[in-house]
C-alpha cells in the first residue's frame, strides 16, 4: 500500500456563530505505520493527486459551504492538478473550494508573474486563493506582497511556531496579519486551535475564523465503495 493516498477532512469554524462554515481537505498516505503526511507533496504523481481530488470533491459535492485544499508551487504549476481543481469546482458548485498555496519547499523558485498567472486562472473558474502558512518559510509578508490583492483568504498556522499562544511575539504577529486581512479585505483564519484557552484569548485578538483539535481532529474520507484502512 506504498502510494494509497486518501484526503482526511477538519472542520473550520467561525465561533461568532459556532458553525462550521467549510473542511480543509488533508491529503494523507497509509504506511506500515498508519496514515502519515507525505514526506514530500512534490514527489505524490500529479495524476493521483488529481484523480483522488476528483473523486473526493464528487463525494462531498453540495454537503458542505466550502471546501479548502492544500497545494504547495509545484503543484499550482502542474497542468494536471490545475485541471482538476477547476473540474472539482465545477462539481461541487454552489459549495465554494478554496486553493490554499503553502510554504512547502519546491522544486524550483518561481516568480511572481508564474504564480500570479495560475492565480488568475483560478479566479477565472471561481476558485478562491488562500495564503497559507502566512509568516512563515516562503509566505513571508514580503515574498507574497505582490500575492495579496489577488487573494481571498490569509491562514497562520499556530503549530508552525515552537511557543504558544500566550507568547507576546506570536500575538504581535497575528496582530501584524490581522491588519494584513482587514487592509485587502481578506479572511483571516487561525490555524492550530488546541484548547479553550486558546479559544478564548484568539478571540481577544479578534479572531473570527478557527481551525485546530479544539474544534476537530482530521478524519478519514471514505470513498464509495472504499475499502481503505480505518486506523490514523
Amino acid at each position: 500500500m506504498k502510494n494509497f493516498y486518501r484526503f482526511f477532512i477538519q472542520p473550520q469554524i467561525a465561533t461568532k456563530t459556532n458553525s462550521i462554515i467549510g473542511y480543509e481537505l488533508l491529503m494523507k498516505q497509509y504506511t506500515n505505520k498508519g496514515w502519515r503526511i507525505p514526506e514530500s507533496f512534490s514527489d505524490i504523481d500529479s495524476n493521483i493527486v488529481a484523480n483522488l481530488l476528483v473523486r473526493t470533491t464528487k463525494t462531498l459535492s453540495t454537503k458542505v459551504n466550502q471546501l479548502s485544499i492544500n497545494i504547495n508551487r509545484d503543484q499550482l504549476m502542474t497542468t494536471s492538478i490545475s485541471n482538476a481543481l477547476v473540474q472539482s469546482q465545477k462539481q461541487l458548485y454552489p459549495t465554494r473550494l478554496i486553493v490554499e498555496l503553502t510554504e512547502d519547499n519546491n522544486s524550483k523558485t518561481y516568480t511572481h508573474e508564474e504564480i500570479l498567472s495560475h492565480m488568475k486562472i483560478f479566479w477565472e473558474n471561481n476558485i478562491q486563493v488562500s495564503l497559507d502558512d502566512v509568516g512563515s518559510g516562503l509566505n513571508q509578508y514580503d515574498d507574497i506582497q505582490q500575492l495579496l490583492p489577488f487573494a481571498s483568504e490569509l491562514k497562520f498556522a499556530l503549530q508552525n511556531f515552537p511557543n504558544k499562544l500566550v507568547d507576546p511575539e506570536i500575538q504581535n504577529k497575528i496582530h501584524f496579519w490581522r491588519a494584513m486581512s482587514m487592509e485587502y479585505n481578506l479572511r483571516l483564519v487561525l490555524e492550530g486551535i488546541e484548547n479553550q484557552n486558546d479559544d478564548q484569548l484568539s478571540d481577544k485578538l479578534g479572531i473570527i475564523f478557527k481551525q485546530g483539535y479544539y474544534f476537530g481532529k482530521p478524519r478519514l474520507l471514505k470513498l464509495p465503495e472504499d475499502h481503505c484502512p480505518q486506523s490514523a
